[in-house]
Order: C-alpha cells, then sequence, then structure tokens
C-alpha cells in the first residue's frame, strides 16, 4: 500500500474514532472510553510519524505578549534559546524579520531552522510561555509576569501543498527595521502578506528584493495556514473530552520560567520540570521536556 494510501487509510480510522468521542454515551463504560481515548493516541502518532512536514525544515516566531519590556526582553530570551538548541543539533539559523526595542528586546521575530527533522522536533513548542522574575525594568525591584507566544511552522517547499487565492491576499512593502548604511537598498524591501479572511499574516525583509521576500513571506503563511488547520482539528477533538480552564493571559501556558522567589522551569503538559534554570535559558537545553512532549 503507497504511503498516501496508509495515510488516508488512518485518517479514516481516526475519524471513526472521533465520533466514537462524540457519542452521547461515551463515558458511561469508562473502561471502554479509556481503550478508545489509547486507540486514538496510537493512531495519531501513527500519522505523525508519517508527517512529510515533520522531517524537514521549520519557522519560528515569537511575539511579545502581556508585559511591557518584560515580555519584549522575554521573546529575546526565549529567541537566544532556541538558537543555543539549533546549534547542538547542527542546524542553522536565520533571522527572516525582527521589530526590536530600544533594550535589545524582540516585539517579534521570525527566523527560518534548517535541519532534518526541524519541524517535527520543535512543533510543539508553539504555546504560551509564562515568565516569573524581578523586572529588571522596575525601579522598586517588583516580581512581574510576563508572556510570549510561541508559534513553529512547517518550511513548505512545494507551492501546491496550501493554495491561497489571491484575492484573499494583502500586500504592504515597507522599510526594514534594521539599520541602513551599505544596505539601505536592501533594507526597503520588506514585505508583509496578509490573508485576510484569517487575518493571519507574515513578514520578510532578509531577501535582496521585493519579490523574493514577498514569495518567502507567501511561504511563510501557508505554513501559520497549515498549523491553524491542523490545531483546529486536533482543538477540535480535545474540547469532547478535555475540561477546559480559564488563565488570566492569553489562555493556558504551555510552560513557566520560574526565576523569583524559587528557579524553576516546568512544562504543564507534561509535568516536566528543572531547577537548573540557565541550563534551559542560557544554554539551550530542552532534551527532556521534547522528549517527554513527543510522547503526548
Amino acid at each position: 500500500m503507497a504511503e498516501r494510501d496508509v495515510r488516508e487509510a488512518l485518517t479514516e480510522k481516526i475519524s471513526d474514532v472521533e465520533a466514537q468521542m462524540a457519542g452521547p454515551h461515551f463515558w458511561e463504560d469508562k473502561n471502554r472510553a479509556q481503550e478508545v481515548l489509547k486507540e486514538h493516541s496510537r493512531l495519531k502518532a501513527e500519522l505523525r510519524d508519517m508527517e512529510p512536514y515533520d522531517r524537514g525544515n521549520a519557522v519560528l516566531t515569537i511575539f511579545a505578549g502581556a508585559g511591557g519590556d518584560d515580555a519584549e526582553d522575554f521573546a529575546a530570551l526565549l529567541f537566544h534559546m532556541y538558537e543555543r538548541f539549533a546549534g547542538k543539533r547542527g542546524w542553522n539559523m536565520r533571522v527572516l524579520h525582527e521589530n526590536e526595542n530600544d533594550h535589545g528586546g524582540y516585539r517579534n521575530i521570525t527566523a527560518e531552522i534548517k535541519g532534518a527533522g526541524a519541524y517535527g522536533t520543535l512543533k510543539r513548542e508553539s504555546g504560551v510561555h509564562r515568565l516569573v522574575r524581578i523586572s529588571p525594568f522596575n525601579a522598586k525591584k517588583l516580581r512581574h509576569t510576563s508572556f510570549t507566544m510561541v508559534e513553529i511552522i512547517p518550511e513548505f517547499t512545494k507551492v501546491e501543498d496550501v493554495e491561497i487565492p489571491e484575492n484573499e491576499i494583502e500586500v504592504e512593502y515597507t522599510k526594514s527595521s534594521g539599520p541602513g548604511g551599505q544596505n539601505v537598498n536592501k533594507r526597503e524591501t520588506a514585505v508583509r502578506v496578509l490573508h485576510v479572511p484569517t487575518k493571519l499574516s507574515a513578514h520578510c525583509e532578509s531577501e535582496r528584493s521585493q519579490a523574493q521576500n514577498k514569495e518567502r513571506a507567501l511561504t511563510i503563511l501557508r505554513g501559520k495556514l497549515y498549523r491553524r488547520l491542523q490545531d483546529e482539528r486536533i482543538k477540535k477533538v480535545e474540547n469532547m473530552y478535555i475540561s477546559k480552564t480559564t488563565e488570566a493571559e492569553w489562555g493556558n501556558q504551555i510552560r513557566s520560567y520560574v526565576l523569583h522567589p524559587y528557579k524553576m522551569v516546568k512544562d504543564h503538559r507534561t509535568g516536566v520540570e528543572t531547577h537548573d534554570v540557565d541550563a534551559v535559558l542560557k544554554e539551550g537545553e530542552l532534551d527532556e521536556f521534547i522528549a517527554a512532549e513527543e510522547k503526548l
């Protein structure tokens, strides 16, 4: 059986299981329900293993959330954390777009990560990350909580994988956020593309022409749309049997980094935690977290 046929068969099986889970009497037999959930997880794992983009490159975007300068500084800390993790894996990382503040923090930053298995390894890092520390931007040295959003999408190599009608796209040409000097012409070719129906957007300023930046931004946008479709499907299933809680900021955070009053990094999905915060944030030691994520 061809790989495509196997994937379609798995998808059909998953749909059948999800239909059972959506039934009004699903939880009446708890033992049977647990077996169905295990089967669902197994089938999803098999399908993930066949996911073609898992073996390819990734595009990382980090958005500063609630927390002002602290959140933008946190975005920079996370970017350098992933940069060091990528370096340990022998992957190459190149910034495509950055919106930097006056303190070396980022309002947002996008980078491509080139290396075998980059997307499959990092895709579960997507979500809200939370930092608790004594704010270096507060004269009273008060404890501060800030949030950032991490987004990992696949790098698309074939345009036909996700087609976007031309009439659904708006394109803006802007000046780059970087310095001028010898690269001033290059710096004036930054492109932002917006997918009007979903309001998803992508920026690129790393290439040498507007046309190149536009094509690169469209590639990123296709990845964002692909990721949204995947997330919506997963969320639809999870809402059938997982009780939801409401968080004060940005929904459910996936990981917390606490620097005060104690030191700890904890993943809220897997329960994995460590007190060696410097190893995680400064050295990119994420293997234990990622290994646990892959078992979800």
